[in-house]
Formats: C-alpha cells, structure tokens, sequence
C-alpha cells in the first residue's frame, strides 16, 4: 500500500498548491536539459568559445544532476523534505540567473554544474512528495499531471530555446527560470511539510559519496563524450570507462555491504521486482524519448529541410497527444475501482509506440511534413500511455522511505537511459552515414545509364536557370553529390529509428514480470519503512 497522510479523506486544498509548485519546479528543471541545445551557436559567438568547449554547458549540468540524482533521498532525510526541495529550487533559481548573467565560459559552465546538483530534488524528490501526501486513489491523476511536464518539456524544450534566442538574447533561456522558480519555491515553503518517514542517518557516507561521484560522472561523461572523441580511439574515454567499470561495482558492494552504517544509496530496495522491472522500462523509455528527441530533429531539416523552428512545431501535435493520453490514462487507472491494471497500460502503450517507431524507421527521402504528423501523434500516445503506469506499478508495493529511494532511482535510470540513447545514436547515425554515402558512391559512375541520365536532366534544369554553360556541368554533380548525401542520410536515420525499436522490442519481455494488483502485497524483499 502506498503511504498517505490520511487515506480515508481527499487530500486538502494545501497540497494542491504543493502539487502546481512541484510541477512548475519539475518543468522547469527538466526544460533546461534541452532549451539550452539551440543556443548554444549563440553562446558560443557571444563568449568566443569553440563548439567542443560550449558543449560543457550541457555535459556539466547533466553530470552534477546524475551524480546528485541518487542521493536525493539522503539528503531530504539529512536536512529534511522541505528544507531540502525548498533549498534546491533557491539554488537552482540562483544558478540560473548567474548562468544568464556569465560573461565567459568557465564561468557559465560552473553555474550549470550547480544548477545541474539542485535540479535532482526537483524530480525525485518532488515526484517522492506527491507519492506521500495524496491518497492512493488519486496518485495516478496526480502522477498523470505532474509528468506532463517531465514528457512533454524535452519536446519543446528546443522551441522554446530558439524563439526566446531569435527574439531576445541567449541569456534570457536561463533568466526566465527566475519568476517560475520564485513562485515555485513560495508555494513548496508556505505550504509542504517534511515527511515523516526518514532514514536514521548515524553518520555521512563519504567513501559512498566519493565512490558515487567518480563512477557515475565517469559514466555519463564518456557518453556525453564518446562518440565526438571517436570513443575507445581516444586515451581518455579509454580511461574513464576502466574507471566507471571498476568503481560502480565496488559502490554497489559498499552500499550493500553490512560494514556500512549510513548508505547513502539503499540499493536494497532493488529487490523489490515491480520496481527494478520499472527501472528497466525507464532506461529503455529514456533511450528512446531523448534519442528520438536527438535523431528526429536532424533528419527533418537535413533530409526534410524543415527549419529550425518548423521542426519544432512538427513536435509540438505530439507532445499535445502525450499530455491528452497520459491523463485519460490517469483517470482509467485511478479511483477506488482502476478500469484496469497498470500492466495492461503499459501492454497497449507499448504496442502503440512501437507502431509509431517502425513508422519512422522507413521514412522515404522524399517525405514532407504530412507523412510525419501520424507516426509523430502516435509516439506522443504511446509515451503518454507509458510513464504513467509504469510509475503506478514501480512505486506500488515501496512503502515509507523506500518510496524516495525508487524515485531518485527511477529517475536516474531515466536519465541514464536518454544519455545512453543519444550516445549510442549519435555514433551508429555517424558511422551508417558513412557507411550508406561510400555504397550508394559506388554505385555512380560516367559508364551507368540512370547516373548518365540523371546528370542530363540536371544540365537542362540548371540552364532553365539560367547558370552559365561553363559552370552547367559542376553544379550538375554538385546536384548528384547533394541527392546521395540526403539518401545516405535517409538510411542513416531510419536505422536510427530502428535501433530504437529494438531496444524496446528486446526489453518487453520484462512487462511480463510486473505483478498484479493482488499478488503485488507488501514490498518483496525491501526493508521496512523505518529502515536506513
């Protein structure tokens, strides 16, 4: 059973407030891991820097907020919940405005750094409170409305980032944190209270601490990093994955081990089978929802040749239908009586998304923006279909403290599953690209009719024109090398895509181990509520 202040009584009006300051903090939060990219040429021509060295601005924020994500419910039970998310929202809000304020690069990345370390009370923490202070019968409404925000802002992030950068300045992405952060920490600091199940902390964890830092950041650097390093080629990628391969597993035996009073990560409460089976449904959830964020936006305007802010409203119907499907779905599965399991939710979610995905695995190189609406709609039901049961099954049996632990781990696997998913995508885009031009490059030659004829279709094109004779015959292979460039690309992106569907394909099977309403029970094997 989940938690509550009070089961027998709808919630009061307070925590409904908590609830529009939480979200607003959680959009907030999971905006600036995206809004950010568009800027970035901007940020780079405003502080002289090169495009490997901006990049730190997006690698600094996410590192910080991975190694933090994890300690999140340490740290709500060392300071306390209201302490602890209020503080994080003021630190966050207060990095945001010196972001927006930087006048060099050093300067701007450490700002993200801390930006990056207050962002993960924002998620986790927050998504722990909703779990806690409304009733059973209404978690999946609530848990529907909060993660609209976490779905759909990676969607419009990059939107919302070009139109404020075209029509005010670069700094204005970081300093409209500030309203919608002031608000926000208002309402969790007049309203929430702390909670009252903690852990009984009798002394920090500082090897875990260390262990944690040096393993996960190793992790998410050399995937934010490999696949521009040209991964296991470069010294240093080489290094950090020897490091993160061998310090994860002594952090995992430390935290486990019986030595250790005070983990600052219980991983106990692995045992519990809904919630690792979550876990693994997030990663594979975060590949493909910041992956396609990744891949869609470069095949639409290099292949469709949409522009920048084009491609973002081709997104924008999408993002509509995650947020229409996902609270439809809350209000099935919440209430007294749920219409029907999470399981099957997640079943139909699922095949939906799957449908949408193997759609864009086969674009032709000649779609436009109507061939794209459909599969595009259908992604944004299916995700919307997705996280919604997924939390309502993870969280169903965590009880007390664990309900904390799971949120900070569901929402690094999260995290982790889009970091993997960009990476991964990024380098098999890059070499397919390669790889699909030097074939298709193979294939043209002066001796093939159809390249023959080609070229003479391109020559009375080019002279309708009006090019000058002398140079009809280089802009006709300039024409040629453009059409292979975009088929190549074409077969590069769709493999993407299909990589995509085959991560989701193989980790499917999974759903099958979620437990049913009546058998879930108590917690498998997790400690009690009280435990540390």
């Amino acid at each position: 059973m989940i938690p509550a202040r009070d089961q027998e009584n709808p919630p009061s009006f307070y925590n409904w407030l908590i609830l529009v300051g939480l979200i607003m903090a959680a959009v907030m939060e999971v905006l600036d891991t995206t809004i950010v990219n568009v800027s970035l040429p901007q940020i780079a021509g405003n502080l002289g820097s090169t495009s490997e060295e901006i990049g730190w601005i997006s690698t600094g924020y996410i590192l910080s907020n991975v190694i933090v994500l994890p300690m999140t419910a340490w740290l709500s039970s060392r300071f306390g919940r209201r302490n602890y998310l209020s503080g994080s929202i003021l630190i966050f809000v207060a990095a945001s405005v010196m972001c927006g304020m930087s006048h060099s690069l050093g300067a701007l990345v450490f700002w993200r750094i801390i930006q990056g370390a207050g962002g993960a009370a924002l998620l986790s923490t927050a998504q722990a409170t909703i779990r806690e202070i409304f009733p059973k019968e209404q978690q999946s409404l609530v848990q529907a409305i909060y993660m609209l925000g976490i779905i759909v802002a990676p969607t419009l992030g990059p939107t919302l980032g070009g139109w404020i950068t075209d029509n005010f300045s670069w700094n204005w992405v970081f300093l409209i944190n500030l309203p919608i952060g002031l608000i926000s920490f208002f309402l969790v600091w007049s309203f929430l209270q702390d909670s009252k199940f903690a852990m009984k902390i009798t002394q920090i964890d500082w090897t875990g601490i260390v262990l944690l830092a040096i393993g996960l950041g190793s992790l998410q650097y050399l995937l934010e990093e490999g696949n521009s390093k040209d991964w296991f080629d470069d010294a240093t990628i080489q290094i950090l994955a020897l490091v993160s391969g061998i310090i994860l597993p002594i952090f995992g035996w430390w935290q486990m081990s019986p030595k250790n009073p005070s983990p600052i990560v219980n991983l106990k409460v692995l045992q519990n089978r809904d919630l690792a089976v979550g876990l693994i449904l997030f990663v594979v959830l975060g590949f493909g929802l910041y992956g396609g964020v990744f891949i869609y936006p470069m095949f639409a305007q290099n292949v469709m040749h949409l522009t920048p802010t084009e491609t973002g409203l081709t997104l924008l119907p999408g993002g509509i239908m995650t947020g229409f499907a996902a609270l439809m779905c809350g209000r099935l599965l919440g209430g007294a009586k749920p219409k029907f399991e999470p399981k099957i939710a997640i079943v139909c979610g699922l095949g939906i998304y799957l449908i949408s995905v193997s759609f864009l695995a086969q674009m032709p190189s000649t779609a436009g923006s109507a061939n794209i609406v459909v599969p595009l709609l259908l992604r944004g039901m299916g995700l919307g279909m997705l996280f919604i049961p997924i939390n309502l099954a993870a969280f169903a049996s965590l009880e007390g403290v664990q309900i904390a632990q799971g949120a900070g781990l569901l929402n690094l696997s999260r995290q982790l599953g889009g970091s993997f998913g960009i990476a991964l995508i990024g380098s098999f885009v890059t070499r397919q690209l390669l790889t699909a031009r030097a074939s298709l490059v193979e294939n043209i030659n002066t001796a093939n009719p159809a390249v023959i004829q080609r070229l003479q279709l391109a020559n009375s094109f080019l002279s309708v024109k009006g090019i000058p004779p002398n140079k009809v015959q280089q802009a006709s292979y300039a024409l040629l090398d453009q059409s292979v460039m975009i088929q190549a690309a074409t077969k590069a992106y769709n493999g993407g895509f299909m990589l995509i569907l085959v991560a989701s394909v193989l980790a499917s099977p999974t759903i099958l181990l979620l437990r049913s309403g009546k058998k879930r029970g108590a917690p498998a094997g997790g400690p009690p509520p009280d435990a540390h």
